[in-house]
């Protein structure tokens, strides 16, 4: 059973706009993001309202992780200059969530689109990405 939420924008999406839905299973969603940090940046949605990855039962977090693949070979298909993913969510107010719904980011890299990309997810905390220090200059 999916459980909605009132005022939440991604219950919104499920009764509201489906239209913006590209995929879907049993438990979760896909869209695209609305404020999106790359071309095809995706959002994996859980249908049922729970607040972030922590509280996601197991098949949740198997329906998520099944969109999430198969978005994966979408994007890929769609555009050859995709050469990597990160995938990350953000879990609680100090860690940036926004939208009180979990949701995981897919969001697609090509070569160049930042200056130094080595570190991805690590680059969350400014000035904490870099291995630079450890390594000498590279």
């Amino acid at each position: 059973m999916t459980l909605l939420q009132a005022s939440c924008l991604f219950c919104d999406i499920q009764k509201m706009d489906r239209g913006r839905i590209i995929a879907e299973n049993e438990l979760a969603y896909a869209t695209r993001d609305a404020y999106p940090v790359a071309p095809h940046h995706t959002l994996l949605i859980p249908k049922r309202h729970v607040l972030d990855y922590f509280g996601l039962n197991a098949e949740e977090m198997l329906a998520i992780n099944d969109l999430l693949n198969k978005q994966k070979i979408a994007i890929d298909a769609l555009d050859p200059s995709v050469g990597g993913y990160n995938i990350g969510m953000n879990c609680g107010e100090v860690a940036g969530q926004s939208v009180w719904h979990c949701h995981v980011h897919l969001i697609p890299r090509r070569k160049y689109d930042v200056e130094y990309p080595k570190g991805g997810v690590r680059h969350v905390i400014p000035w904490k990405g870099s291995y630079s220090e450890l390594e000498g200059t590279k």
